[in-house]
């Protein structure tokens, strides 16, 4: 992708500042601002409507700069080399002599942290003097955005810019794990856990709906388009939207697909525009047929579970 220098200037001068920027990353577009400002982090929390005890996600360039903020040992050093940059978000100890703000932790002295692969989000950090806490730039229990639209759908003109970088690559948040001593994933997300085990050669635990919110992305009630959802259904009722994996070559106004032939990379991608597009055609209810629960299948029923508890 063509990197636009002006476009990341600007940014920049305004992360400077104090200001909330969104930005674009593989995974999904995030809400960022300076990761060690207080009053920073708080126009986050504002503008996203978000719980102060959800802590967010810092994005840092590289492990040379985290070492200024937290510890890490072998598994993190081993998950590093392999998948980053890239959808991986690790759950370390925080340094005494941070100066990450303690709005981003939730007073907490752990910090989840991840190295975004996205070009333009790249360059962003390589010209500024900190990491961005940015959790995705959508409100608070609301659907992702995936593109510069979708955030201007949810804030308008309150996010001061928008740093454009098209469509997210892969349309799911990143897999959250612990990785302080047993390795234990604390939310599925667009990195399978079997890659994961295969790379530190040991069985990783699923922690995904703990009773107390120990990281980000443990909220019941998530990536809701606003209306309800059913799962795994058969029968459809009059004047749902009906989704289902793949294209079942019914043209129907209220069929939507997430892949041509069930693919569940393209399906993951897809996801959370197809709901917003739903929202947007103004159905009352959203029925979904059955979605393999296996590769990103999983990331996409954990979505679609969280998001049917509205």
């Amino acid at each position: 992708m063509k990197i636009n220098l002006a476009n990341i200037k600007k940014a920049q001068k305004l992360l400077n500042k104090g200001e909330c920027v969104a930005i674009p990353t593989e995974t999904v577009y995030g809400l960022a601002a300076n990761a060690y400002s207080d009053k920073a982090c708080k126009k986050i929390y504002k503008l996203k409507k978000r719980p102060q005890n959800n802590p967010l996600i810092v994005h840092y360039l590289n492990n040379q700069i985290l070492k200024r903020d937290c510890s890490f040992n072998n598994d993190f050093l081993k998950l590093y080399k392999i998948f980053c940059p890239g959808p991986i978000t690790f759950i370390l100890n925080l340094k005494k002599n941070s100066k990450i703000s303690k709005i981003v932790t939730n007073r907490k002295k752990t910090l989840a942290v991840r190295f975004p692969k996205h070009p333009v989000t790249r360059n962003l950090l390589k010209n500024l003097n900190f990491p961005l806490a940015a959790p995705s730039a959508n409100l608070s229990s609301k659907v992702s955005a995936v593109n510069s639209a979708d955030v201007k759908d949810d804030f308008g003109k309150k996010v001061k810019y928008i740093l454009e970088g098209g469509k997210s690559s892969i349309g799911l948040e990143s897999t959250i794990i612990d990785i302080r001593n047993k390795p234990k994933i604390l939310r599925l997300g667009g990195l399978e856990i079997s890659t994961i085990e295969k790379a530190l050669n040991k069985k990783i635990i699923t922690r995904n709906n703990p009773q107390k919110i120990s990281s980000p992305g443990q909220l019941k009630l998530h990536y809701s388009p606003g209306i309800p959802i059913r799962l795994n259904v058969k029968k459809i009722n009059k004047g749902e939207a009906y989704l289902s994996i793949k294209n079942m070559r019914k043209k129907k106004p209220n069929f939507y697909f997430l892949s041509k032939n069930g693919n569940l990379n393209e399906a993951a991608k897809n996801l959370y525009s197809i709901l917003r597009k739903i929202k947007k055609n103004k159905h009352k209810s959203i029925a979904v047929g059955k979605i393999p629960n296996k590769g990103l299948g999983r990331t996409i029923n954990d979505r679609l579970k969280r998001a049917s508890k509205f």
